[in-house]
């Protein structure tokens, strides 16, 4: 197998509703290991980061980060390693605040 390291996905969510970053194709691993999260705005915004391995279940469950500050116009940058090989599991991403936070996902895929 062999590993091709890329962003594999970028979101700004418009909302507060949990929504999926990434998701592996079939036949694919994908390891998240490194996420930014950049808030936009002047203001604090909280975040939230899960993982499902088999589904879309966002809550305490498969949380790996849960409601966690980011101060007005800072960045984080998480260092991680999160294998997902099932086309129905998704990494995904919350904030408390519509429009503020930006979160890019960097890893890698086999192929």
């Amino acid at each position: 197998m062999e590993l091709f390291e890329k962003q594999l996905g970028q979101l700004r969510p418009a909302n507060t509703t949990a929504a999926s970053l990434y998701s592996p194709a079939t036949n694919v691993t994908g390891i998240a290991k490194n996420l930014v999260v950049s808030n936009t705005t002047s203001n604090l915004a909280k975040f939230r980061v899960f993982s499902d391995d088999d589904g879309t279940t966002y809550d305490e469950t498969t949380s790996l980060f849960f409601d966690v500050p980011l101060s007005g116009n800072t960045t984080v940058q998480i260092d991680m390693f999160v294998a997902l090989d099932d086309p129905t599991g998704n990494f995904a991403v919350r904030t408390d605040t519509a429009s503020a936070l930006t979160f890019t996902l960097f890893g890698a895929e086999s192929v």
